[in-house]
């Protein structure tokens, strides 16, 4: 007798557009992450959701093949899409058990592996994601503090301890994250304890300090993220923040792993007392991890900071095994290359084209903007005219270890000819004649 149930899922035909119209109905905002909305990159055009993924090739659900050369899961996947060494991996864990009552003896050898690679550190701490693993940090930082002000220079996620700088207006997170967030849902009573200062303006922070000495729980910073830091600035941080006894944290989840095997603060000689790590760490597994010096985590044991799922074994095994690679095929090297690669190929293509751009960005980490009134509606015919031409792509570029000489010339050739017809259309004043939809989004304001 025939089971009326298939085995394994169905092929997916649906189109992305059409999927996302249901998601929408559904789901509030249409999508889980901010960065992954259809709005931001090709609005009604975007393929929005993919069938498989595969080291820097991904096919929609329509079956259509695309070369990833954007954000490569913002950011999540640093080896590329399905690593055969990380899945290999997992796939033993998932046989041997993923989670049980006792715990996974993998959590032991990845904390011991992360305060090898970062001799500074003694304690660590485990979270699945970068937003609440900064959130543990900013809370152990206030346990061991007794206080409750955070001074802080970047993008940290979406918890109440940051979104709460826009309490005391809505562009105080601006230069940060997006403009116009609002701080729905976060307490009042947060007002004032997140003072944000921008990178490599010290004179900020000092202001801050003045006004706060005795009241900062913590420094939290990116200590690298668009531009490099000027001589001095982290090194005057790490004293300030010795000065008036807090403890510094570098938010290492988006410039972990790029640089160096572990935090990019490494090649800059100053150490932190917390750093937190996700995202690259356990190529596209959901894993995280707060590390720091002993005195400074043993004040995880005075709060209550605790959950299930941050037990088992997927993570810790997948973070392990993306290690190891990332050593033993020196991955670094090859991201910054790579990256150097497409931010050279962006300027001379702009510069045969006559268009004017400009880029920033550690190599791994690369992003460009062009530089007209009309910029974004440059961009956004920009991203339609290379997904026509097989690219995922939009104005940043996030290097992989599967990104390989054949990807980055084809890329790089398809930008030359798409430059090209975007500088022409510049000087005819005709860019948004040739967009087959609306105009990509800029910020969360518009999302809504």
């Amino acid at each position: 007798m025939k089971s009326r149930h298939t085995r394994g899922p169905k092929p997916m035909r649906e189109s992305g557009a059409d999927i996302y119209r249901r998601a929408r109905r559904l789901i509030p905002g249409g999508t889980q992450l901010l960065s992954k909305r259809p709005e931001l990159f090709l609005p009604e055009q975007w393929p929005a959701y993919f069938s498989r993924a595969s080291g820097v090739c991904v096919w929609d659900t329509s079956g259509r093949r695309f070369l990833d050369m954007s954000h490569g899961s913002v950011g999540a996947c640093v080896l590329g899409y399905a690593d055969p060494d990380v899945n290999a991996a997992v796939k033993a864990a998932i046989e041997a058990g993923a989670i049980s009552t006792l715990n996974c003896p993998e959590e032991v050898e990845l904390a011991e592996m992360l305060c090898e690679l970062h001799p500074w550190a003694d304690m660590v701490r485990y979270a699945r994601c970068g937003g609440e693993a900064m959130a543990m940090a900013v809370r152990i930082a206030r346990a061991y503090t007794g206080r409750d002000k955070v001074a802080f220079c970047g993008y940290h996620g979406w918890h109440d301890w940051y979104l709460s700088a826009n309490l005391a207006g809505e562009d105080a997170l601006d230069g940060h994250l997006l403009p116009g967030l609002k701080p729905a849902g976060v307490p009042r009573g947060l007002l004032g304890t997140a003072l944000p200062f921008r990178y490599n303006e010290i004179e900020e922070l000092e202001t801050i300090v003045s006004a706060y000495k005795k009241e900062l729980a913590a420094i939290v910073m990116e200590p690298v993220r668009n531009y490099n830091p000027e001589p001095g600035f982290l090194e005057r941080i790490r004293e300030i923040a010795t000065e008036i006894g807090a403890p510094l944290i570098f938010d290492e989840v988006s410039s972990g792993w790029r640089l160096t095997t572990g935090g990019a603060h490494l090649l800059y000689g100053v150490t932190p007392d917390i750093a937190v790590f996700a995202k690259a760490m356990s190529n596209g597994y959901p894993m995280a991890a707060v590390i720091g010096i002993e005195d400074v985590m043993q004040a995880a044991q005075n709060s209550f900071i605790s959950s299930t799922y941050w037990t088992e074994r997927i993570g810790p095994v997948a973070a392990l095994a993306t290690i190891r690679k990332y050593r033993r095929c020196n991955v670094a090297e090859h991201l910054i290359k790579v990256g150097q690669r497409i931010q050279s190929g962006w300027r001379a293509a702009a510069d045969h084209a006559g268009l004017s751009i400009t880029v920033i960005g550690i190599p791994p980490l690369a992003h460009f903007s062009f530089d007209y009134e009309n910029g974004q509606v440059i961009r956004t015919l920009f991203t339609q005219m290379m997904l026509e031409r097989g690219f995922l792509a939009s104005n940043s570029f996030y290097a992989t270890y599967a990104h390989q000489d054949s990807h980055i010339e084809s890329y790089l050739t398809a930008v030359e000819e798409t430059f090209g017809f975007l500088a022409e259309v510049v000087r005819r004043g005709e860019v948004e004649a040739h967009l087959k939809g609306p105009i990509a989004h800029t910020g969360f304001r518009r999302l809504t």
